[in-house]
């Protein structure tokens, strides 16, 4: 494992996206087990992504542009509903006191879907994981398997320290209910923007 590789994967982790605006929106608003539980989430999101990349899947959605434009306008959706629930104060960045299951599997769900419904991030594993495999040599399939083990690692620790960072400004939010309420409306704002990104983005 090359220093490249764990340079490169910090710079990509810790550029702020949609994964590391949800996991710092969940801590903010439901606190460090939400924001934990949000970098969990969009970790595992980004397994199929990874799968994909190493099964060859990624060459074939950035070959039909069918796959790669339905994929991408799902994405889309999704972060558009993102962004109205947000605005309402309603779903997993709902401001809640009490943590009750439901929206602890909200969080869950609702972070590994805005990763899997991201389909830049297969085509990304595609191009950038190979270039640390030797081709052609034997075990190049564990090897990737192990960079992209370590890839999720670093994932989550970065995303993690994002949630439980929101989390210490909790307790000061939630005593300003009109900050709190422009935090949330900002964070609306921000996934209505990243799905009009998404939207201009080409393969």
């Amino acid at each position: 494992m090359s220093l490249t590789f764990l340079l490169t994967s910090l710079v990509i982790v810790a550029t702020p996206g949609t994964g590391a605006l949800f996991t710092l929106a969940a801590g903010l608003t439901r606190g460090a087990r939400a924001g934990l539980l949000a970098a969990f989430a969009c970790t595992l999101g980004t397994l199929p992504h990874l799968v994909a990349a190493i099964t060859g899947l990624a060459a074939v959605l950035h070959a039909s542009g069918v796959a790669f434009q339905t994929l991408k306008y799902a994405g889309i959706a999704y972060l558009l509903w993102m962004a109205w629930s947000t605005w309402r104060d309603h779903g997993a960045l709902g401001v809640d006191g009490e943590a009750s299951p439901s929206p602890w599997r909200t969080v869950l769900s609702s972070g590994i879907t805005l990763n899997l419904l991201n389909p830049k991030l297969t085509i990304f594993f595609f191009a950038f994981l190979p270039q640390f495999v030797p081709a052609g040599q034997p075990g190049s399939t564990m090897r990737m398997l192990g960079l992209s083990a370590v890839f999720m690692l670093m994932t989550f620790v970065v995303f993690a320290g994002y949630g439980l960072a929101a989390a210490a400004l909790r307790d000061r939010v939630l005593t300003r209910p009109r900050v709190l309420d422009r935090i949330r409306k900002t964070f609306a704002v921000t996934f209505a923007a990243l799905a009009g990104r998404l939207a201009v983005e080409t393969r």
